[in-house]
């Protein structure tokens, strides 16, 4: 191997020679005639080439006439790969800054970058905008654990709101289900709708009933007729609902909803006291059905009876629960009924087809 390495060597070298050689054999027959475009014809050279290889042989003899190896190219401005490095950390640290504000802080370690610097580093990081660094964020702690500072958790957090219940943990389906009720809007020849929802925290699959009250026989209805039938034909049992403190959950004693409830074995569960709000799964679901399904219907439909929104608002949810990949640490990307596959056993799989 190392002979063959001084071989290409000695080759290379000898070329160079060879090359020189004919160069200097021009600059002599030019003496010789005393005529350098006579010259430069017979050996097929232009003249311009002619005068400076005649300058490089004055200045260092013959071995002037040979080719130099290329100049490295490197820009005297490029930016450090320390200080790259260093943007993307501080990017990755503080996900929801800007350019601008990260520019400062380099300031601060005697970095001295610009914001469009910035921004161009981030972009070929692939780190530009807040969202590739929140996905950043989440494939570095994927399938390892990992302490997220406050900011970088608050970040999260809005971006996607499930993360910010993250302590309220499923490990089955249907054992923690989230009931909410939602104003819609109000169509015209219909008046007032609202969505009575039920969302299971373990993947995210809901349940949903139209109608045009926020009574509480809707509320019961929802768990009644679709989500304990569901989860019963999975084998599984409900162990706990949470909701809001709204009167359709929760009243005087006995209540219907919470009296339905215990005969069920059920438990029930409310947010911390001065607050209506249950968490991030159902605030999700309640998001992305009014930007994917209402706000499209209302736009481009006219429905005059609730049973005909009802059609197609069950047409969508099964869409979301079987089809609609969803972000978030729980599902990463499947769909609700993929989450609960992983899950369950062939014969609910035999039953869902």
């Amino acid at each position: 191997m190392v002979r063959a390495v001084g071989s290409e060597e000695r080759s290379e070298r000898d070329a160079a020679s060879e090359l020189a050689e004919h160069r200097l054999s021009v600059l002599e027959l030019a003496k010789e005639l005393d005529n350098v475009a006579e010259a430069c014809r017979r050996r097929g050279l232009d003249r311009t080439s002619f005068y400076e290889w005649k300058r490089r042989f004055q200045a260092g003899g013959f071995e002037g006439l040979k080719d130099q190896p290329p100049v490295a190219k490197n820009h005297p401005m490029k930016t450090p790969a320390e200080t790259v490095a260093r943007v993307r950390e501080l990017a990755l640290q503080h996900p929801s800054f800007g350019c601008n504000r990260l520019e400062a802080m380099l300031a601060l370690d005697g970095r001295r970058v610009s914001a469009i610097t910035i921004q161009k580093i981030l972009n070929d990081a692939g780190l530009g905008s807040q969202h590739h660094r929140w996905l950043a964020l989440e494939a570095q702690s994927a399938g390892r654990p990992v302490d997220l500072t406050t900011e970088q958790a608050a970040f999260v957090e809005k971006l996607n709101p499930c993360f910010r219940e993250r302590h309220v943990e499923s490990k089955a389906p249907g054992e923690l289900l989230v009931a909410q009720t939602f104003f819609v809007g109000s169509f015209e020849g219909i008046g007032k709708i609202y969505l009575h929802a039920v969302v299971d925290t373990y993947g995210s699959y809901a349940f949903g009933l139209l109608q045009a009250s926020r009574q509480l026989e809707v509320a019961v209805a929802v768990l009644h007729g679709s989500a304990l039938p569901f989860f019963r034909k999975l084998g599984l049992s409900v162990a706990a609902v949470l909701t809001h403190n709204t009167r359709e959950f929760r009243g005087a004693d006995p209540h219907p909803y919470e009296l339905y409830l215990k005969l069920n074995g059920i438990e029930h569960r409310r947010p911390r006291a001065k607050t209506s709000r249950t968490n991030g799964f159902i605030e999700r679901f309640n998001a992305i059905s009014f930007n994917e399904f209402f706000r499209i219907k209302m736009r481009d439909n006219f429905y005059d009876t609730v049973d005909a929104l009802q059609a197609d608002f069950d047409q969508w949810l099964t869409y979301y629960n079987t089809e609609r990949s969803h972000l978030g640490y729980r599902n990463q990307g499947r769909s609700p009924i993929e989450a609960i596959h992983a899950f369950a056993d062939r014969g609910f799989q035999d039953w869902h087809k």
